[in-house]
């Protein structure tokens, strides 16, 4: 006797809008974060599209306006848009904090690889790394700049490399516990090489603590870069940064307070919204983590 086959409607996968909704949904933190961070991104992409002016066009006769219909944001002692100069000031942020994450980022991972593997290496270019760490990031940014004529290129390289250690110790102790692995001491036996071993095997268990440590990396490089150009060794001061827009404006604090107000809340934001979505990656990457807290 056959039993006649009787077909049975499959569920439709859920849509990847529906998906997208549910994991942000669990980690509101991300979609937070994203969110201000998209905004950021757009501020900095249509700056000549949202009302600014030269952020550098002189106007003695209108120095030191307060905020108004006019000036949104006021003018300086130079007559300068202050609401033309903190929007294009985004783009300097911008660029450092993700040059500077995806620099250190790479050349720490290389490192990371290499000491983490190769015990002649790791000897050598740890001790190199550890003299490093010793010195605060920020100093160690400061005496870089001083050998070097202030631009945003010299600027990224100076906060890069002091970013580099952390990120190389990040890679290496990962390194240490995973070559213990069954996997890789499997892959090893088999006959793999050493170059396949680490591509193949190594590094894909890496990029989720590497990202997370990146997001960090790119908010801290922000303050830095602010940090910099405040105390004059950052970027030219004639670049509409947040940090010189600070700068120029602490000697008249008492009179002409929105110079420093409002280049400091858009520095916050913008660290905040780096730091939910890294915190955001944290608990994603890390579900054991998310229960405990």
């Amino acid at each position: 006797m056959s039993v006649a086959a009787v077909d049975v409607p499959l569920t439709p996968p859920a849509s990847r809008l529906a998906r997208i909704w549910e994991f942000l949904r669990r980690h509101p933190t991300i979609a937070i974060g994203s969110a201000l961070l998209v905004l950021v991104v757009m501020t900095a992409l249509f700056a000549p599209y949202l009302g600014t002016i030269d952020p550098q066009a002189l106007s003695p006769a209108r120095r030191l306006r307060k905020p108004s219909e006019v000036y949104w944001f006021g003018t300086d002692m130079l007559g300068r848009d202050v609401y033309s100069r903190v929007v294009y000031g985004t783009r300097i942020s911008l660029v450092v904090g993700l040059s500077v994450a995806i620099l250190s980022a790479l050349i720490g991972l290389a490192i990371g690889l290499l000491t983490g593997f190769v015990r002649l290496a790791d000897s050598i270019v740890m001790r190199v790394m550890d003299g490093l760490m010793s010195i605060p990031p920020i100093l160690l940014a400061i005496a870089l700049m001083a050998l070097t004529k202030a631009s945003v290129e010299n600027v990224i390289l100076a906060i890069t490399i002091a970013e580099v250690p952390r990120v190389t110790r990040l890679v290496r102790s990962l390194v240490l516990s995973l070559r213990e692995q069954p996997f890789v001491e499997a892959a090893e036996a088999s006959g793999t090489s050493f170059v396949n071993t680490l591509v193949r095997h190594i590094l894909p268990n890496t990029m989720a603590p590497l990202l997370v440590q990146a997001t960090y990396i790119c908010a801290s490089a922000m303050i830095t870069e602010a940090i910099l150009s405040f105390i004059g060794a950052g970027t030219p001061p004639n670049v509409p940064s947040w940090g010189n827009i600070i700068a120029e404006g602490r000697s008249i604090f008492q009179i002409a307070y929105y110079i420093i107000l409002f280049p400091s809340i858009f520095l916050s934001i913008t660290v905040l919204a780096v730091n939910l979505v890294g915190d955001g990656m944290r608990d994603a990457l890390d579900p054991r983590l998310a229960r405990r807290m």
